[in-house]
């Protein structure tokens, strides 16, 4: 992943684009391997780790009551996350140029009546806002590394179209 994490890199770098994170499941994974290869600190802005549900509300502006009644995994939740950390980790008084999350269940037990392997990406920009589901399997750490490795193609995706 680390190759297809620098070209990454180098593609966002190319593009004049910035990249902000929210995780929860992944609880920085996401925000580690970017910075892995030499170069990143020109995109990417930082990350939150919004693991407590509460927190997805108060630091990324997620909706109180959209987490109240459905809870944190959900795709509305990704999205929210994602659109919510471009404001939160705005630099200078401009937001990310583009803002991804990461919601779900690693496991191994359900949550918020969702099965472990249930996992919403959400990537925010001005021209998109997108949530992919995913149904993932394995055990904790084989979600965690899949949740990553989704992200690093959907910003690849992403940036390549843009």
């Amino acid at each position: 992943m680390s190759d297809d994490t620098a070209q990454l890199i180098a593609d966002l770098t190319a593009a004049g684009a910035t990249v902000a994170v929210a995780e929860s499941l992944t609880g920085g994974a996401v925000c580690a391997e970017l910075i892995r290869p030499a170069g990143a600190s020109a995109v990417v802005v930082g990350g939150i780790v919004a693991y407590a549900t509460e927190l997805k509300h108060a630091l990324l502006g997620v909706d109180d009551k959209l987490l109240a009644e459905h809870g944190p995994v959900h795709a509305e939740v990704a999205a929210q996350m994602a659109a919510g950390v471009r404001r939160a980790l705005a630099a200078d008084g401009a937001a990310a140029t583009i803002g991804v999350s990461t919601t779900g269940v690693a496991g191994p037990d359900p949550q918020s009546g969702q099965q472990p392997g249930t996992v919403f990406v959400g990537l925010d920009s001005d021209e998109r806002s997108t949530v992919v589901p995913l149904t993932l399997s394995g055990d904790r750490d084989g979600i965690r590394a899949a949740t990553v490795a989704a992200v690093i193609e959907l910003l690849s995706t992403t940036i390549n179209r843009e």
